[in-house]
């Protein structure tokens, strides 16, 4: 990304720097490992169409504490037959490998050129562009867990990745109908969920980190992905109706105060830190016939932050809040055949902001502003090896010349808005190819209409929206 970043932006607009965070954690992680499918002792199809995405046993496997084995256990009881240890006898790890080549329509400005700026190089290879390790699978009687650990190529670095650690059991209630009940520890609000139309597992389930970002994301859209710690307990009644409430709080990764010497605890050189704990709610209901099934729901979080600062300009976690009141609905139509597979789904989120802080210190013009972002998509596949998805995305919001800010120079930049619009939409078209069931080759390209408010013109120094349309070629598998 060429020009002011949006990260040295965030440091005057505390509201923009929630967007930028749901910018990097766009890329959705994967959600299928083959640990899973050696713990079981059932090939990945039980779980998936196609990974990461889930069938109705995949998601009562998931709300079921990823405990389902059927690998020899090493264990031990107690005298009344309580039991005290069970351990797989094989470790659940799996490696998982993301190689990419990304190539956007109009190359971006080299600012490190003197004088007038030339063009950067149009081309990023990302070899691998994501590593990850997993822990996926039974830990303890009722206790399962996901847990990822990542070197992502654009900050170079290993670091703590989408986890889910849960607790789970089921009982059978008065009419003979299975209630599951459990908690989840997480840090990422919507990783826990069991469908796949909430930010952190929907549609598109990779993507290039080289490309363009828009300026604008509602917060639950991954603003806090790893940076926050969370629980939260559910109800899935009948593998039917499921309900779930909990909390999060700032656990930012990264972060050393200066007086401790340790992580903790956050002080004002951290930004956005959350003030209490956010509420997370979920409500959804799952109709199974045949081979079909269908959900619909709801689920938001509400985000209360101080703005802070950088260890450059500090500023004190106290006085003034900037609220983000997050709602959304979401709906998901699968069908599930020996030969073909469809999915159908969308999900609208809905956006209210209360800027105090940041109107009180310049960092937006408005006090309240309101977000809203809709995404749908229809995939298909015919035997799990070839297949596709068709999506729509769209950003609509409130204007704010300081949230969304103009290049204040006039000079080359491709991430601002020279109407000071959020409004950004498109289209993206991906095509798949499967060998085996855990190797997917992937051809995708993402098209603009709108981007951070125009179609032409939108930064003011001429760029245009379908400037920032990408191709993107993937290499996915895991093992």
């Amino acid at each position: 990304m060429s020009g002011r970043t949006f990260g040295e932006v965030s440091r005057n607009l505390t509201a923009v720097t929630i967007l930028a965070a749901a910018l990097l954690a766009a890329a959705p992680e994967a959600g299928a490992v083959p640990s899973f499918a050696r713990q079981t002792g059932m090939a990945c199809e039980a779980c998936h169409t196609v990974y990461p995405e889930l069938t109705h046993f995949g998601r009562v496997f998931k709300a079921n504490g990823y405990i389902l084995t059927n690998v020899k256990q090493v264990r031990d009881v107690t005298g009344k037959k309580e039991e005290l240890l069970s351990l797989a006898q094989t470790v659940p790890l799996s490696i998982m490998a993301q190689i990419s080549y990304t190539q956007m329509k109009t190359g971006v400005p080299d600012l490190s050129s003197a004088g007038a700026p030339g063009v950067a190089q149009n081309g990023t290879a990302g070899f691998p562009q994501q590593l990850s390790l997993f822990y996926a699978g039974k830990i303890a009687p009722n206790f399962g867990a996901f847990f990822q650990l990542t070197y992502a190529n654009d900050s170079g670095t290993i670091g703590i990745d989408n986890t889910d650690l849960r607790f789970a059991d089921t009982t059978l209630l008065a009419n003979n109908s299975p209630l599951t009940y459990g908690i989840s520890l997480n840090n990422n609000p919507t990783v826990q969920d069991l469908w796949n139309t909430t930010p952190a597992w929907g549609f598109p389930f990779s993507g290039s980190n080289a490309n363009v970002s828009p300026l604008a994301g509602t917060a639950i859209d991954g603003a806090f992905a790893q940076d926050v710690a969370g629980i939260t307990g559910y109800l899935f009644w009948n593998e039917s109706l499921y309900a779930e409430f909990g909390g999060y709080r700032s656990a930012k990764q990264g972060q050393t105060n200066a007086l401790t010497g340790g992580a903790g605890p956050l002080d004002g050189t951290a930004s956005n830190v959350m003030s209490g704990i956010a509420p997370y709610w979920r409500v959804a209901y799952e109709h199974n016939w045949d081979r079909n099934s269908l959900e619909a729901g709801l689920y938001g979080a509400q985000f209360r932050l101080f703005p802070g600062g950088t260890p450059d300009t500090p500023a004190p976690l106290s006085g003034p809040l900037n609220r983000f009141n997050d709602i959304a609905e979401d709906i998901q139509y699968q069908f599930v055949g020996d030969e073909n597979l469809l999915t159908l789904a969308a999900t609208h989120i809905h956006e209210s902001m209360t800027l105090d802080a940041s109107f009180a210190n310049g960092g937006a013009a408005n006090p309240k502003n309101n977000l809203s972002t809709t995404r749908a998509w229809a995939t298909y596949y015919y035997r799990r090896k070839i297949g596709g998805t068709v999506g729509y995305f769209s950003t609509t919001g409130s204007a704010d010349t300081a949230l969304y800010p103009a290049n204040p120079a006039g000079g080359p930049g491709v991430v601002y808005s020279a109407n000071g619009s959020p409004d950004t939409r498109g289209w993206i078209a991906e095509v798949n190819y499967l060998p085996w069931l855990n190797v997917k080759i992937s051809a995708q390209y993402t098209a603009y209409s709108k981007f951070n408010g125009a179609g032409t013109n939108y930064d003011g120094v001429g760029r245009s929206a379908s400037d920032n349309n990408t191709w993107y070629l993937l290499l996915w598998f895991a093992y």
